[in-house]
């Protein structure tokens, strides 16, 4: 309790920090705030600064926020976040083999919905079909959401293409770049991957208990910095951009994002996911070829239905509905 009374604290203080937007506040004005006392106050300000905060302290003006650590933190992604309830419980750690595995946990330990796991680096990161995820230290981003909504469990794979369009507009906010979304689960820019999605659901027949959203985004990595078989498929926002990105601002961005695309969601369905999906998609329209766990099928991607399901007319008209596949495009 008493660590999370702390968490608490702390967490009010960045909140109060943002708000000022880089102004001095009184030490008794953030005690107010926070309802703590001034010690308090400056007990948690010197725990930000052991942490790598700027905080300066002048008499008679207080304390002002001037700068924030470099690497990628809880506290930063919480400073400035205004989400209800997405992200605002986060797990940080500096290694882990994969925050899929460790939300998993999580949900069986009831933790709250919108529970945000995020690594600087995983050791056995994964995408579909169990495919290594390449996630090294200090340069992307590598975080699992926990949900918990209430919809039919066939419906739970809408929330990877939501989750696409929350990234995409994540992205763009940040680095002034559009990505495309590949179906189901990948966005390209300039035809290279920067983010793969991973969703898994935990389910009975007619009830979720807890849906996982993994994503894995590359932000500043180089060229160099990826593996020799990905170098020519896997692009990052520092190689498009030649900038380096805030990997706490881009997660705060998806994390507002995604809130309000969500609760839409919950109020009105798909549909207006779909929209917004399709202004993003890349390959519809064209040939592609689908790899399904049943063979393959090549055809004219005409679209997703209401539901979210690609559909894929071949030579001969006939429409096939693919709910899962590895798709390659253009085809000639």
């Amino acid at each position: 309790m008493a660590l999370k009374v702390q968490s608490d604290i702390r967490k009010k203080l960045l909140d109060a920090f943002a708000e000022a937007e880089g102004g001095f506040l009184s030490g008794q004005a953030l005690a107010n705030l926070i309802g703590c006392s001034r010690t308090a106050v400056w007990k948690h300000i010197e725990g930000l600064r052991g942490d790598g905060f700027v905080v300066e302290s002048v008499k008679r003006r207080g304390y002002r926020l001037a700068g924030t650590p470099s690497a990628l933190t809880a506290d930063e992604i919480r400073l400035g976040l205004k989400t209800r309830f997405i992200g605002q419980s986060i797990l940080y750690r500096e290694t882990v083999d994969s925050t899929q595995k460790l939300a998993l946990a999580l949900a069986q330990e009831k933790a709250p919905e919108g529970t945000l796991i995020v690594a600087d680096e995983q050791t056995a990161g994964r995408g579909r079909m169990d495919r290594k995820w390449h996630s090294p230290k200090g340069t992307g981003i590598w975080m699992s959401l926990l949900l918990r909504p209430e919809i039919p469990p066939q419906q739970a794979p809408q929330l990877t293409l939501l989750a696409a369009v929350a990234v995409a507009r994540a992205i763009e906010e940040a680095a002034g770049i559009t990505p495309e979304i590949k179906w189901p689960n990948d966005l390209l820019v300039n035809g290279k991957k920067i983010t793969g999605i991973l969703t898994e659901l935990q389910a009975e027949s007619d009830r979720i208990h807890s849906v996982i959203i993994g994503i894995g985004m590359n932000v500043n990595q180089k060229r160099g910095d990826f593996p020799e078989d990905l170098n020519e498929i896997a692009t990052s926002i520092l190689e498009e951009t030649g900038n380096e990105a805030s990997r706490p601002m881009v997660i705060r961005e998806f994390c507002a994002h995604f809130e309000k695309l969500y609760l839409l969601y919950l109020e009105k369905g798909f549909y207006p996911i779909k929209l917004l999906w399709e202004s993003y998609a890349k390959g519809i329209g064209g040939r592609i070829r689908a790899r399904t766990y049943n063979g393959i099928l090549e055809g004219r991607a005409l679209g997703i239905t209401d539901d979210g399901v690609l559909e894929l007319e071949d030579s001969t008209g006939k429409i096939h509905l693919i709910y899962s596949a590895d798709i390659d495009f253009p085809l000639s």
